[in-house]
Protein backbone atom coordinates (compact mmCIF):
# COMPACT_ATOMS: atom_id res chain seq x y z
CA UNK A 1 0.00 0.00 0.00
CA UNK A 2 1.21 3.58 -0.69
CA UNK A 3 2.42 5.91 1.86
CA UNK A 4 2.38 3.23 4.93
CA UNK A 5 6.54 3.64 4.74
CA UNK A 6 9.37 5.99 4.36
CA UNK A 7 12.64 5.66 2.47
CA UNK A 8 15.49 7.52 3.91
CA UNK A 9 19.06 8.45 4.62
CA UNK A 10 20.55 9.09 8.17
CA UNK A 11 23.83 10.83 8.82
CA UNK A 12 22.99 14.80 8.18
CA UNK A 13 23.42 17.41 10.54
CA UNK A 14 23.22 20.52 8.03
CA UNK A 15 21.61 21.48 4.84
CA UNK A 16 22.68 24.10 2.66
CA UNK A 17 20.11 27.40 2.49
CA UNK A 18 21.33 29.10 -0.48
CA UNK A 19 23.13 27.55 -3.51
CA UNK A 20 27.01 27.87 -3.27
CA UNK A 21 29.15 28.07 -6.37
CA UNK A 22 33.15 27.63 -6.46
CA UNK A 23 36.05 26.95 -8.66
CA UNK A 24 38.00 23.90 -7.77
CA UNK A 25 40.93 22.22 -8.95
CA UNK A 26 39.26 19.40 -10.45
CA UNK A 27 39.04 20.01 -14.08
CA UNK A 28 37.97 18.62 -17.18
CA UNK A 29 35.44 16.27 -15.64
CA UNK A 30 31.50 16.55 -15.92
CA UNK A 31 29.23 16.02 -13.31
CA UNK A 32 25.23 16.39 -13.50
CA UNK A 33 23.07 15.26 -10.15
CA UNK A 34 19.71 16.50 -8.86
CA UNK A 35 21.97 18.09 -5.69
CA UNK A 36 25.08 19.43 -7.07
CA UNK A 37 27.06 19.75 -10.50
CA UNK A 38 30.76 20.40 -11.99
CA UNK A 39 31.63 21.33 -15.22
CA UNK A 40 34.66 21.28 -16.91
CA UNK A 41 36.34 23.87 -16.23
CA UNK A 42 36.33 22.97 -12.15
CA UNK A 43 33.41 25.29 -11.44
CA UNK A 44 31.11 23.39 -8.78
CA UNK A 45 27.65 24.04 -8.31
CA UNK A 46 25.92 22.71 -4.86
CA UNK A 47 22.29 23.19 -4.89
CA UNK A 48 20.48 25.05 -1.63
CA UNK A 49 18.99 22.31 0.46
CA UNK A 50 22.13 19.77 -0.10
CA UNK A 51 22.49 17.74 3.01
CA UNK A 52 25.90 17.06 4.69
CA UNK A 53 26.80 15.97 7.91
CA UNK A 54 29.78 18.93 8.80
CA UNK A 55 33.29 18.37 9.91
CA UNK A 56 33.86 14.47 10.16
CA UNK A 57 36.34 12.45 12.70
CA UNK A 58 37.44 13.66 16.54
CA UNK A 59 37.34 17.70 15.71
CA UNK A 60 34.39 20.08 15.89
CA UNK A 61 32.64 21.82 13.80
CA UNK A 62 34.07 25.94 13.67
CA UNK A 63 33.26 28.07 11.40
CA UNK A 64 36.52 27.84 9.40
CA UNK A 65 35.71 24.40 8.87
CA UNK A 66 32.54 24.83 7.42
CA UNK A 67 32.76 25.29 4.33
CA UNK A 68 35.22 23.28 3.42
CA UNK A 69 33.59 20.26 4.91
CA UNK A 70 30.67 20.90 2.58
CA UNK A 71 33.02 20.54 -0.54
CA UNK A 72 34.84 17.99 0.64
CA UNK A 73 31.34 15.83 1.17
CA UNK A 74 29.97 16.80 -2.16
CA UNK A 75 33.43 15.65 -3.97
CA UNK A 76 33.12 12.93 -2.07
CA UNK A 77 29.67 11.82 -2.80
CA UNK A 78 30.96 11.71 -6.40
CA UNK A 79 33.98 9.74 -5.95
CA UNK A 80 31.50 7.00 -3.90
CA UNK A 81 28.42 7.55 -6.69
CA UNK A 82 31.23 6.57 -9.20
CA UNK A 83 30.89 10.36 -10.69
CA UNK A 84 34.44 10.64 -10.32
CA UNK A 85 37.87 9.04 -11.14
CA UNK A 86 39.09 7.63 -7.48
CA UNK A 87 42.42 8.76 -9.08
CA UNK A 88 43.74 11.82 -8.97
CA UNK A 89 40.48 13.12 -7.44
CA UNK A 90 40.27 11.64 -3.89
CA UNK A 91 43.41 13.73 -3.38
CA UNK A 92 42.37 16.57 -5.24
CA UNK A 93 39.44 16.69 -2.78
CA UNK A 94 41.82 16.69 0.07
CA UNK A 95 43.59 19.65 -0.88
CA UNK A 96 40.49 20.78 -1.76
CA UNK A 97 39.24 20.63 1.68
CA UNK A 98 42.88 22.36 3.27
CA UNK A 99 42.76 25.02 1.13
CA UNK A 100 39.47 26.17 1.82
CA UNK A 101 40.12 25.78 5.62
CA UNK A 102 43.10 28.27 5.31
CA UNK A 103 41.05 30.51 3.28
CA UNK A 104 38.88 30.48 6.03
CA UNK A 105 40.90 31.39 8.62
CA UNK A 106 42.03 27.66 9.74
CA UNK A 107 45.25 27.66 11.93
CA UNK A 108 47.75 26.02 9.39
CA UNK A 109 48.99 23.27 11.73
CA UNK A 110 45.37 22.33 12.08
CA UNK A 111 44.46 22.76 8.47
CA UNK A 112 47.38 20.08 7.85
CA UNK A 113 46.76 17.94 10.41
CA UNK A 114 42.49 17.63 8.86
CA UNK A 115 44.45 17.22 5.43
CA UNK A 116 46.99 14.26 6.58
CA UNK A 117 43.99 12.62 8.09
CA UNK A 118 41.43 12.52 5.10
CA UNK A 119 44.50 11.45 2.92
CA UNK A 120 45.48 8.48 5.46
CA UNK A 121 41.84 7.17 7.00
CA UNK A 122 39.15 8.17 4.29
CA UNK A 123 39.23 6.26 1.57
CA UNK A 124 36.86 3.93 2.88
CA UNK A 125 34.62 7.02 2.65
CA UNK A 126 35.44 7.60 -0.47
CA UNK A 127 34.87 4.36 -2.23
CA UNK A 128 32.03 3.29 -4.64
CA UNK A 129 29.48 1.78 -2.62
CA UNK A 130 25.33 1.40 -2.93
CA UNK A 131 23.33 4.16 -1.43
CA UNK A 132 22.07 3.67 2.00
CA UNK A 133 18.71 3.87 1.86
CA UNK A 134 16.48 2.67 4.98
CA UNK A 135 13.48 2.20 5.26
CA UNK A 136 10.27 2.51 8.48
CA UNK A 137 8.55 0.44 9.45
CA UNK A 138 10.99 -2.58 8.50
CA UNK A 139 9.20 -4.09 5.10
CA UNK A 140 8.89 -8.04 4.75
CA UNK A 141 8.60 -7.71 0.99
CA UNK A 142 11.50 -5.38 -1.20
CA UNK A 143 9.75 -2.35 -2.89
CA UNK A 144 9.17 -2.41 -6.45
CA UNK A 145 11.96 -1.13 -8.61
CA UNK A 146 11.75 2.64 -9.64
CA UNK A 147 9.45 4.11 -11.53
CA UNK A 148 7.21 0.98 -11.82
CA UNK A 149 3.75 2.06 -11.11
CA UNK A 150 0.82 -0.43 -9.27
Amino acid sequence: MKGDHIQFRKGYKYSLWETYRVQIAIRGQVVKHRLFELDVDGWLIIFADYPWDGPSGPTIDTPSFMRGSLVHDVLFEMLRLGLLPHDPCFHLANCELEKICLEDGMWPCRARYVYTAVEKFASAAAAIAPENILIAPKMEMPLPPEGSHD
